[in-house]
């Protein structure tokens, strides 16, 4: 099935490109959720016309996504779990942990921005957690975990 991008996807294309994907792909993600449209001819130049409020669009997403991550980078955020002796927390501090501490600390976060590649953290200590903020943009935000 082949789609005109209406924004950057990763790992697809970027706004404007004619890719071509798997029809449920397509069908049952992109198009319902308004990131691509069927490629057709009508539908080409449909684009063409809008693409200078899409790109503008864009842009104001991108710059707000850069001073939100600036933001979030100036932050350290202390989250109290409780710990054995050794350091080891009794259950564990995930995304979803994260997020609500550092939206308590002022700056809105959704706990799908938050980068765990090595999973959830389950011990006490400083940890310097990623963001995807954007799909260009990325941050850091400083967690210091200690145990009661």
């Amino acid at each position: 099935m082949d789609v005109i991008l209406l924004e950057k996807i990763a790992n697809l294309g970027n706004l404007g490109d004619k890719v071509s994907v798997r029809p449920g792909y397509g069908r049952n993600f992109l198009i319902p959720r308004g990131k691509a449209v069927p490629a057709s001819a009508e539908k080409l130049a449909e684009f063409e016309q809008r693409r200078v409020e899409l790109e503008r669009k864009a842009a104001q997403e991108l710059a707000a996504a850069q001073a939100r991550a600036e933001a979030l980078g100036q932050l350290t955020v202390t989250i109290v779990q409780k710990a054995g002796e050794e350091g080891r927390l009794y259950g564990s501090v995930g995304t979803k942990d994260i997020a609500d501490a550092v939206s308590a600390a002022g700056a809105p976060l959704q706990k799908h921005e938050v980068r765990l590649p090595n999973g959830v953290i389950r011990a006490t200590g400083d940890y310097d957690i990623k963001l995807q903020i954007h799909g260009d943009v990325g941050a850091s935000v400083k967690v210091r975990i200690v145990g009661e």
